[in-house]
């Protein structure tokens, strides 16, 4: 989805990133810019990584943090803040704070994984669990903001937050000048609003290109409302950009500076997690990932060079393995089948004999023989194979049937 080619400036403007730079100077780390030989070589120019992954905490969001809470008065500082999240914000705010020398409670979903909650503390957040869904999250700590006085560190809907991240955006311009498109992922809107607010002062010729994971995009809504527009969200890997309303600060920026907001399916977010790990030598979170599935996407449409924001690298170990795996399939790299063969000594061999051949390699096989599916002188088999493609894929399955073993899933 395209919008309009003028770019006026917003309420926040340019000095007031520039300021949160002083600020953050010495605080957030001027992460580094990397090149990617392989999206460059699909795209056609270069392509190249800011690697806000790298970042203190672990993403972008202790920019923005630190900027909201140093700009608060003596007596605000006393009462505390508050702040809800499942993980990053939440570990921006903890460092902030600690770094302030103000208090912070930090609501957490029950759910949020441990790694994300321990880290949390170990910042120096107080740490409260309270409800299985953010929602539920994000209203235990705006109540406990009203009974305090403690003051709510809203995660993107604030001027400080934008102009904080907004720093990455400077730093993308001082580290990579020739650069023509900058893509980066989408939640409540608080990082790409900050980038394009730097971006398009100083260079308004370079593209601004927003990414969102299509189950959870209520920004081309919102856009093609003119308004910031609600949905329900459905459940995606990319759980770091799942917002279900724009932000009404970041919304006005977007609507006026964002050149384009595209959306990529859960498939796509899985290979662009493994590329980062094959290919670049980088743990992304998948909404980090998302610019970069954009780029494989329909890697022709990008203009280069081309910079992609990696905004977070916090991901569970148990979900990166899942999803590593699923990104695996949805690349040829993995296949799992179902055949049935005769219940006879030696057919397993020989089904495993017909894989050697087309240079299949078995990670799993579960055999049953006990099913009421199944004939007396049947056997079911699941297979799970490494393989190196699509098209290596459909050679193995081809394989399979030649030697006359029925597929069926």
């Amino acid at each position: 989805m395209s919008f309009g080619t003028s770019h006026p400036l917003p309420p926040l403007i340019l000095d007031d990133v520039l300021g949160a730079q002083k600020m953050l100077s010495g605080v957030s780390r001027s992460t580094p810019i990397e090149g990617s030989r392989h999206l460059s070589a699909l795209v056609g120019s270069p392509v190249r990584f800011k690697c806000e992954n790298l970042q203190r905490t672990g993403s972008f969001k202790v920019r923005g943090a630190y900027v909201r809470i140093a700009g608060l008065s003596p007596e605000e500082r006393a009462a505390g803040v508050v702040a809800a999240s499942a993980g990053n914000h939440a570990q921006g705010v903890a460092l902030a704070s600690s770094l302030l020398g103000v208090h912070s409670t930090v609501f957490m979903p029950q759910g949020a994984p441990l790694p994300k909650v321990a880290a949390t503390r170990e910042y120096g957040a107080e740490v409260r669990m309270h409800g299985q869904v953010v929602d539920e999250t994000l209203a235990a700590a705006q109540d406990y903001a009203r009974e305090t006085g403690a003051v709510f560190i809203h995660p993107f809907d604030h001027a400080d937050i934008i102009a904080g991240q907004g720093t990455v955006g400077l730093e993308i311009l001082e580290q990579c000048p020739e650069v023509r498109t900058i893509v980066v992922g989408i939640g409540g809107g608080g990082l790409a609003a900050g980038i394009a607010v730097a971006v398009k002062a100083l260079r308004p010729d370079v593209k601004l290109i927003g990414v969102q994971a299509a189950g959870a995009a209520a920004y081309p809504p919102s856009l093609s409302a003119g308004r910031p527009v609600a949905i329900e969200p459905q459940a995606t890997m990319a759980d770091g950009i799942k917002v279900g309303r724009p932000g009404d600060v970041p919304f006005g920026i977007i609507k006026d500076l964002v050149d384009e907001v595209r959306t990529v399916t859960e498939d796509e977010l899985s290979s662009a997690l493994l590329l980062c790990l094959e290919r670049a030598k980088m743990v992304v979170e998948p909404a980090g990932a998302s610019p970069v599935a954009a780029l494989l996407s329909d890697p022709k449409s990008f203009e280069g060079p081309v910079v992609a924001v990696l905004s977070g690298g916090n991901v569970d170990p148990l979900l990166i393995q899942r999803i590593l795996t699923h990104g695996m399939a949805a690349a040829g790299r993995y296949l799992s089948l179902r055949l049935r063969l005769t219940d006879r000594p030696g057919a397993l061999e020989t089904l495993l004999g017909v894989l050697t051949v087309v240079d299949a390699n078995v990670l799993d096989v579960s055999h049953v023989r006990t099913d009421p599916r199944l004939g007396l002188t049947e056997a079911e088999v699941e297979l799970h194979l490494e393989t190196k493609g699509p098209e290596h894929c459909r050679d193995v399955s081809a394989a399979l049937r030649d030697a006359g073993y029925p597929v069926i899933g």
